[in-house]
């Protein structure tokens, strides 16, 4: 039975990489084990291996084929929290510290690329921040001054945007910022993790890791047996419900379309929407054109039962500042996890032995944090204390950070009255093919998909991870938990954490009904 499959970005559409090795299929034993192949999981085992430490990354589909693929390769220290809120509510050294992190994460990308020989369309660029239209100057000089306290003393102000047909006022210059093209990055990091020793098992899901002075991760075929085990599945499948009151699941939309060579100076652009916008440009080595990339429109996962509209809008607000856009080449949508008080949680799991670790709470920064996270978590393996340890600490409390927390945990609350609210609709025979839709049955609710022959799969509607009512993502053809960010496929096969386990599955109808 053919599986829908969501969108795909566009380095996944050209990405026509086969996994590297067989999946896993019998017990090993390793000092390392990385559970995610994504950019944290790459970069946690590639310098691991760089230090001659032995490691197994197992990752369920193929590495970096998840979120990792689905950013929009940007580089950047101009943080989504912004240093005014992070020096507010953390204090003047960690606004400094997490300056310096993201700093040193790009460099890092860029002597891994020049050691590595690896050709990733890498690209120094500046990046500039400018205010919505209404906005004040002064939320700019607020952000410029807490930047300067943070040790960015290169950041300063223009008149506006480099960008003639853009209407942007005052905005904030960030130098040397970076983008490129992240699966191809992500490949050649696989490959030298491969050449150095280490081992990567693809299409291997993870069903259990249980901790102790040797802790075993359970897959379907086999197990590991490792001294450390870091969980880099962007949201951490090994712990219940701790982290996942601390942060919250959110999709966010993005859209590339041709425009003319040189038509857009090169370079990073937000601005200070809420939810923002993200620019940039690449030229499609594919195609040979030049495309411009926009990403916004961010919401609650699980929360939009039309998604498509989240495209049409983030077209509209592109064509008004950008009118030499052509047609939309590709659009797609990826899972970032906000962390209520700004930063990334990655260290030792605070409900685990001090040997599991953990990596999350990326913040619309992934391939920063990601690599932030590489940095420091391979350091802490190998014995070495970090001054960024208690920055990223997944245990601190942050208390001037109360109000998201509580605002955020009524908002996952909510969504459990689900349970009380009748299905989407009254019966299957309404659902079209290629579509899906929640039904009430009884005391229980059911998802149900409708294939493109007419053939129904009907799964349990319940979220395994802490009982959710999954909804129906048109866009993604996926079944995502308003709760805590869980996604399934149409089969019920995890795609995104916190779950560990998939969507039961109910019945198997062949042939339509009615």
């Amino acid at each position: 039975m053919h599986k829908p499959r969501g969108t795909q970005s566009l380095w996944q559409v050209a990405d026509d990489r086969s996994p590297l090795t067989p999946s896993l299929t019998d017990d090993a034993f390793t000092t390392v084990c990385v559970v995610g192949g994504g950019i944290a999981g790459l970069s946690t085992a590639y310098l691991l291996t760089r230090a001659g430490h032995p490691v197994i990354v197992l990752d369920q589909g193929v590495p970096s084929g998840s979120e990792t693929g689905k950013t929009s390769g940007h580089l950047s220290t101009a943080i989504d929290a912004r240093y005014k809120n992070i020096e507010k509510v953390h204090g003047k050294r960690t606004s400094w510290m997490v300056a310096e992190s993201h700093s040193q994460a790009i460099d890092t990308i860029e002597e891994i690329i020049i050691t590595e020989g690896i050709d990733c369309d890498f690209e120094r660029v500046d990046g500039f921040l400018f205010a919505t239209p209404g906005e004040t100057d002064r939320l700019l000089q607020d952000e410029l001054d807490a930047a300067h306290r943070a040790g960015l003393l290169d950041v300063s102000m223009l008149e506006k945007v480099p960008v003639d047909f853009v209407e942007s006022g005052c905005c904030l210059c960030f130098p040397r910022q970076a983008q490129f093209h992240p699966l191809k990055y992500m490949a050649a990091l696989a490959a030298a993790i491969e050449q150095r020793g280490g081992r990567i098992y693809p299409e291997t899901h993870v069903t259990r890791i249980d901790s102790g002075d040797v802790a075993t991760v359970r897959t379907q075929a086999a197990s590991v047996f490792a001294e450390h085990v870091v969980v880099a599945t962007n949201t951490p499948v090994n712990d219940l419900l701790t982290i996942h009151t601390k942060q919250a699941a959110y999709r966010t939309y993005v859209i590339a379309a041709e425009i003319p060579a040189g038509s857009v100076p090169r370079g990073l652009y937000w601005d200070t929407e809420d939810p923002y916008h993200y620019i940039r440009t690449h030229r499609h080595d594919v195609q040979g054109k030049e495309l411009l990339i926009v990403g916004g429109e961010d919401h609650n996962t699980g929360r939009d039962p039309d998604p498509d509209r989240r495209f049409d809008r983030l077209e509209q607000w592109a064509r008004a500042r950008f009118p030499m856009m052509q047609g939309i080449d590709y659009k797609w949508s990826g899972q970032i996890m906000e962390s209520v008080d700004g930063l990334a949680y990655i260290g030792a799991n605070p409900m685990d032995a001090p040997n599991i670790f953990i990596a999350t709470g990326d913040c619309g920064m992934g391939l920063t944090h990601g690599t932030i996270a590489g940095i420091l978590l391979s350091e802490l393996i190998l014995g070495h204390e970090h001054r960024w340890k208690s920055v990223y600490d997944p245990t601190r409390i942050s208390p001037l950070a109360a109000g998201e927390f509580a605002r955020e945990s009524f908002d996952m609350g909510l969504q459990y009255t689900d349970w009380l609210t009748p299905g989407d609709t009254s019966s299957s025979d309404n659902i079209p093919p290629q579509s899906g839709a929640v039904i009430r049955r009884g005391l229980s609710k059911v998802a149900v998909f409708r294939h493109a022959d007419g053939s129904i799969a009907e799964l349990s509607a319940t979220c395994p991870h802490l009982g959710g009512i999954v909804n129906w993502n048109p866009t993604e053809k996926s079944w995502d938990c308003p709760c805590h960010g869980s996604r399934f496929d149409v089969s019920g096969r995890v795609l995104n954490g916190p779950a560990i386990r998939g969507l039961e599955p109910i019945r198997v109808e062949v042939g339509s009904k009615g």
